[in-house]
């Protein structure tokens, strides 16, 4: 295994079935005003550096790269572009890392969201601090790390934060209701089309990008597209090619059928932008992109090792914010968001 391969499954995180979210039915799915358009959010998870390819642990709380984060905010907002910033125990702990993001909030679009790493969030029960998807631990643990993040959000900002994301996607069954006795508003944990089963957690296959509503909160996923001469075939085919060794590699290189989310990490800019054209065509009124924050640094994630790969990120966002500009797909911020979605 190399440095930057997968992360090990931990034992805590197959304690129990994996979570399978349903899909959302037609009732459910938000019908968004005509004047808000189709638009766009960027959402970064802010978070601490870690080795991805060693076990979770709570001792790791470095916020180092938080240092490129104002300079990555104004290419930004240079654009017209605010962001959506989930952010976890770690960097809400750090004084300069929330005078970083503080100062974000002054372009007036921009916004904080929270984040749970449940491995790095208090309070901590013996078998807690490992577990890589939240939604797995018990109801009560479950509450009470999000009340403790969302307690620490609040006291930093002077604010509540009103969207939220569960870290690695780790939604469980009670994660809603939690959420929604906290005040929040939205949730954006699910990854369209996903699937971590096989490393102990939730299934999203059957969810697609649409925000639909969840009881009380609105949840917006992360945008997933089909790409490519099939991708009218979709889910189906896509789940179908994985019973078959390498098929799926097969049908990507190919240009037939490929996955891809809205992200500069691990996704190639052609594949990205066939995305948003698959997402255009489907009539998908909010692309949904999302990135980590320790991306803005080399040498903190898998995705940007080296000054050569953050300069091919920086290519990426500038090239896809032109495409979205010549579609007359607009940026939009969280604020803008709630009141169109409260329709």
């Amino acid at each position: 295994m190399t440095r930057w391969g997968k992360r090990p499954t931990d034992v805590a995180d197959r304690a129990g079935p994996p979570y399978r979210v349903p899909p959302p039915v037609a009732r459910d799915l938000v019908v968004w005003p005509d004047a808000f358009g189709t638009r766009f959010m960027v959402h970064v998870d802010v978070e601490e550096e870690f080795d991805w390819s060693r076990p979770f642990d709570p001792a790791d709380r470095a916020t180092s790269a938080m240092r490129a984060f104002p300079a990555a905010h104004r290419r930004f907002v240079d654009r017209g572009v605010p962001l959506t910033s989930f952010v976890d125990h770690p960097v809400v702990s750090d004084p300069a890392s929330v005078d970083i993001l503080a100062a974000t909030l002054a372009d007036g679009r921009s916004a904080i969201g929270a984040q749970l790493h449940g491995w790095v969030t208090p309070p901590f029960a013996e078998a807690s601090p490992g577990d890589g998807y939240a939604g797995n631990l018990p109801r009560a643990l479950e509450a009470a790390k999000i009340a403790s993040l969302t307690d620490a959000l609040t006291t930093a900002f002077g604010a509540a934060p009103l969207i939220f994301r569960s870290g690695r996607y780790g939604i469980g069954p009670d994660t809603i209701d939690l959420l929604a006795a906290r005040g929040y508003r939205i949730d954006s944990t699910i990854r369209a089309r996903y699937d971590y089963r096989g490393d102990g957690g939730p299934d999203f296959r059957a969810v697609g990008s649409a925000a639909y509503r969840a009881g009380p909160l609105v949840e917006l996923p992360f945008t997933t597209m089909f790409a490519g001469l099939m991708r009218h075939r979709g889910a189906g085919l896509y789940d179908a090619l994985g019973a078959i060794p390498r098929a799926r590699g097969v049908f990507a290189r190919a240009g037939l059928l490929q996955r891809v989310s809205l992200t500069p990490e691990d996704m190639p800019i052609r594949d990205a932008l066939q995305a948003v054209d698959a997402a255009v065509e489907s009539g998908l009124r909010l692309l949904v992109f999302s990135f980590h924050s320790p991306s803005l640094e080399p040498g903190h994630t898998p995705y940007v090792r080296d000054a050569r790969d953050l300069a091919r990120f920086w290519r990426w966002w500038d090239v896809m914010l032109d495409r979205l500009d010549a579609l007359g797909i607009a940026p939009t911020g969280l604020a803008e968001v709630i009141d169109a979605s409260a329709v």
